[in-house]
């Protein structure tokens, strides 16, 4: 593996939203030229895997408008400006699916985009769920849909699931309650 490159501290505000921001730093190459680089600033985000009482996933089905077409996920959300993960998904959880959980178990954090995206999402599993109301926010369009283990296995090998922080918070609570869904029901 190659040396880090030198990086030049400077960093010049392109965007800022009520989410995100643009900058572009400069990174020297390695011929020693400086070469500018567009990096979208984000607070973070979570992603949860809640599991119901009778062993389905409470998956959700939401509108995207980036890629016009209503998409499956798990539930998600941007944390707030100094938010720890875990409080951030307690209130997205009730926030998009109503429920409730005793339990919440961190499965990992990841990068979701580095190349260009400073967001680190963490994953959890959400288990002990507790129906209630949820309390979308004015523009989500977000519907409730229950699926088996082995209905998403499915779903995923067509191709039904294509969000990226669903199928690695799948995978990984998968492998924490050690389900092998092609034998469930």
């Amino acid at each position: 593996m190659g040396e880090q490159n030198e990086q030049v501290n400077q960093e010049t505000p392109l965007f800022k939203s009520r989410v995100f921001e643009i900058v572009e730093r400069q990174q020297r190459g390695r011929s020693g030229k400086l070469l500018q680089r567009h990096i979208v600033k984000h607070p973070g985000a979570v992603g949860i895997v809640p599991v119901l009482p009778d062993g389905r996933v409470a998956l959700i089905r939401q509108y995207r408008i980036s890629v016009n077409q209503m998409i499956y996920e798990i539930p998600a959300g941007t944390r707030e400006q100094g938010e720890e993960p875990i409080v951030t998904a307690r209130r997205e959880l009730i926030e998009e699916t109503g429920y409730r959980c005793e339990n919440l178990k961190p499965l990992t954090s990841i990068f979701t985009s580095p190349g260009i995206l400073q967001e680190e999402l963490f994953l959890f599993l959400a288990t002990e769920l507790t129906a209630g109301e949820n309390a979308l926010e004015d523009g989500e369009l977000i519907e409730l849909e229950p699926k088996t283990w082995s209905e998403i296995d499915e779903m995923i090998d067509s191709g039904a699931i294509q969000d990226s922080k669903t199928l690695v918070g799948l995978l990984l609570a998968e492998r924490a309650l050690n389900i092998h869904s092609s034998s469930q029901a």
